[in-house]
């Protein structure tokens, strides 16, 4: 089991990073076109769907600094938790305004909270990490991000009892997860995250059954299922993984709208609830 340092990792609570980038039109239509949408070539001054500024922002490590997980190595902005599996766990969204296509952004991120909690399977590592976006018109978009760090998986360690899944839902879609479509949003978001294309590294060293679906995947197509079915706008959003989607299998998309609010959830080809969300109008 990996020991951690917690005073040394929560010294990096406060810790900021500015970064400066602009809405291109190129990003919008090639994720258009990853998830099988119909849209007009993106022009000046168009809204940026909500979740669709994952697009910018991007990492830019240099391929000598990059871990045998493919992630950039650890420190930096981030502590450098020494567990070697890292997880999209979670986010909050604030919608002020829409960020529109060809202004500069702004991107001011904070470290809020790193604990570390043990558990029958061993250690986890929490970072908390703040988000504020702004466009041309001020501030558009407040994120909280949740980042989990867990160790390998032990010989015999038991998996989480699956969640049960809500059977309400008025709108569906099933999604094939094929190796194109991670490759496409690996891609776009400049993710070289091995769990999500290298077959051989996820299943031999980290003991999954197949490539990950990204979590920020699920998360658009869920705010997609939404777009799809009702022009409402989204002021707040929320999301929560549960447990991970593989591209062995297809997976579906669920919703139901309830006066102000939507819930939005994915399941697994086994019945299983993978994600968790939920829109504010």
């Amino acid at each position: 089991m990996t020991e951690l340092d917690v005073e040394h990792l929560r010294s990096w609570i406060g810790t900021q990073e500015t970064l400066h980038d602009q809405v291109t039109r190129f990003p919008i239509a090639a994720l258009a076109a990853t998830l099988d949408r119909d849209d007009p070539v993106p022009a000046g001054g168009d809204a940026l769907p909500p979740l669709w500024h994952w697009l910018y922002f991007l990492p830019t490590a240099r391929q000598s600094a990059l871990g045998p997980d493919g992630h950039p190595a650890r420190g930096g902005f981030l502590p450098p938790v020494p567990l070697p599996r890292r997880m999209w766990a979670g986010g909050r969204f604030t919608f002020h305004q829409p960020l529109r296509v060809d202004d500069p952004i702004v991107r001011v991120s904070t470290v809020q909270d790193v604990t570390v909690k043990h558990g029958r399977n061993g250690a986890l590592c929490f970072v908390l990490v703040r988000h504020e976006i702004s466009g041309g018109s001020g501030l558009a978009l407040v994120e909280e991000h949740d980042i989990v760090y867990r160790d390998l998986p032990q010989p015999g360690e038991a998996s989480a009892a699956p969640q049960p899944v809500r059977t309400d839902d008025v709108w569906r879609r099933e999604v094939q997860p094929s190796e194109a479509l991670l490759f496409r949003y690996s891609a776009l978001t400049f993710n070289s995250h091995r769990i999500h294309y290298d077959r051989r590294y996820v299943t031999e060293t980290e003991g999954y059954p197949g490539l990950i679906v990204h979590g920020p995947l699920i998360a658009t197509l869920l705010i997609d299922l939404l777009r799809r079915n009702t022009d409402r706008a989204v002021a707040t959003f929320r999301f929560r993984a549960v447990s991970p989607l593989f591209n062995i299998a297809p997976f579906s998309l669920h919703g139901v709208a309830d006066g102000q609010r939507a819930a939005l959830w994915a399941r697994s080809a086994e019945g299983h609830l993978a994600m968790e969300a939920e829109a504010g109008f």
